[in-house]
């Protein structure tokens, strides 16, 4: 299973979710928010026919990620939770395949993430 996991800001759209995960180069089998961010990314998924698991926020605590973001850091206590959220998604055993990248407006963060 391929996830792309997305952090982002309230202001992201859809075109902010898809240049991060064109940015990756990846077409996943489904894409993963934190849960309160959910809203933000159903159009998006929907567009594209993919699901979304919701993560919640208590999840992402304890997950190390290769990336360290201040800002995630700060805002939800992960080093970065794009990587974070696909980590979770996958669930265990999975390992980080495609680092975090930004959409071109700076919105929207995407990682992959890999497992069984």
């Amino acid at each position: 299973m391929v996830i792309a996991g997305f952090g982002c800001r309230a202001e992201a759209t859809s075109e902010s979710f898809r240049s991060a995960l064109t940015a990756t180069g990846v077409r996943p089998d489904a894409l993963a928010v934190p849960a309160d961010r959910a809203g933000l990314i159903a159009p998006f998924a929907e567009a594209e026919g993919l699901a979304v698991h919701s993560v919640a926020a208590d999840l992402l605590s304890g997950i190390d990620t290769p990336t360290r973001s201040t800002v995630s850091l700060a805002a939800r206590g992960v080093g970065s939770v794009a990587e974070a959220v696909a980590l979770a998604a996958v669930g265990p055993g999975a390992r980080i395949v495609g680092l975090r990248v930004i959409s071109s407006d700076r919105m929207a963060t995407c990682a992959i993430a890999q497992g069984h």
